[in-house]
């Protein structure tokens, strides 16, 4: 088995994260994106890897779209996120349909990607096509504490609007 190389310079917070593919086929896909395409890229190009050569998605439509691939982070308090390419939301109008997706930590099953086609038209992902982005963050898991009110602050309960346009 080959070991997965990382960038030139990863940085000094770079940590392990395990990859495992679950569909074979997805070796072929990400032998170029486990590499980031610029030296200060920090999301995982997460690629379609479909059972057939392409799938289409109707407007208005979702598809559950396999990755091949499966994650490990082997840092306390890390998970992984999945998001939206920036170029296929604003120029296909095909976005991760839940907003983001959340990546346990613990979860170590293959990745699928839900995705939304909110353009009025009909889409198509071909094999292989970068869908989305996996970016791994630090997370606070909160000691949950019941009191009878919450401390008063300037803002208060002030919401949508409430600073001004």
């Amino acid at each position: 088995m080959n070991p997965i190389v990382p960038p030139a310079s990863p940085g000094p917070d770079a940590r392990p994260v395990d990859v495992a593919f679950v569909r074979q086929e997805a070796r072929l896909h990400y032998r170029q994106s486990l590499t980031p395409a610029t030296r200060d890229s920090v999301g995982l190009d997460l690629c379609a890897c479909l059972e057939t050569e392409e799938a289409l998605i109707p407007a208005g439509a979702r598809l559950r779209v396999p990755t091949g691939i499966s994650v490990q982070p082997h840092v306390p308090g890390v998970a992984g996120f999945v998001y939206s390419r920036s170029g296929l939301g604003a120029c296909e109008g095909l976005v991760v349909a839940q907003g983001v997706g959340v990546i346990d930590p613990d979860y170590t099953g293959e990745i699928f990607v839900f995705l939304l086609n909110t353009s009025g038209e009909e889409r198509r992902i071909k094999n292989g096509d970068r869908i989305a982005q996996l970016v791994f963050q630090p997370c606070v898991r909160p000691l949950w504490r019941e009191v009878a009110a919450l401390a008063p602050t300037d803002r208060g309960s002030g919401g949508f609007g409430h600073t001004g346009r």
